[in-house]
């Protein structure tokens, strides 16, 4: 049996914390890569570039979102993710959200949809791979009722010769 929450949001949630900025979700499409190679920039010392973020979304399986402001279709999207569900069992490909907006729960928005499309689609596990220093991040995939289920010792190299490693997290939707 699957159990999925979706995320209750409220305007006035929204609005005191984005201003007057109201998110929406949409499909990513082949029009938002090059948008999406720069929040990946952003976010990733070893960023995709739109080209490669294609090549990903045309494969069997792979689906993404962006979110965006409300009212504006054509702007640039302030967040996006990107996955794929192959028999089943899917995994994040890469999320990231622009630096500007970071912490204000675009992230989660993006992982609902993620979530409710596994759910649709009655995947059985979803995987992804994180940084163990990122903090925000850790705190979402908690929330989301994310697993550790393995680690990457020294995966992430850091511009500053650092090196950390990359947790493997699972949920499971049985």
């Amino acid at each position: 049996m699957y159990w999925f929450l979706p995320w209750v949001w409220t305007t006035t949630w929204l609005e005191s914390f984005l201003g007057h900025v109201q998110p929406v979700v949409d499909e990513l499409t082949d029009d938002d890569l090059d948008a999406a190679a720069e929040l990946h920039s952003e976010a990733f010392d070893q960023p995709w570039s739109g080209d490669e973020l294609g090549t990903l979304l045309a494969q069997r399986g792979s689906f993404g979102y962006v979110v965006r402001q409300l009212g504006q279709p054509h702007a640039a999207p302030l967040g996006f993710v990107l996955a794929r569900n192959v028999s089943g069992e899917a995994e994040i490909l890469t999320i990231t959200v622009s630096r500007r907006c970071r912490n204000l729960g675009l992230g989660r928005l993006l992982m609902d949809r993620v979530l409710e499309r596994l759910h649709t689609d009655r995947a059985n596990s979803l995987f992804l791979e994180v940084d163990e220093e990122n903090v925000a991040a850790l705190k979402l995939y908690k929330r989301l009722r994310f697993e550790e289920v393995g680690r990457r010792p020294a995966y992430y190299q850091h511009p500053d010769g650092r090196r950390t490693s990359a947790l493997t997290l699972k949920r499971t939707f049985k």
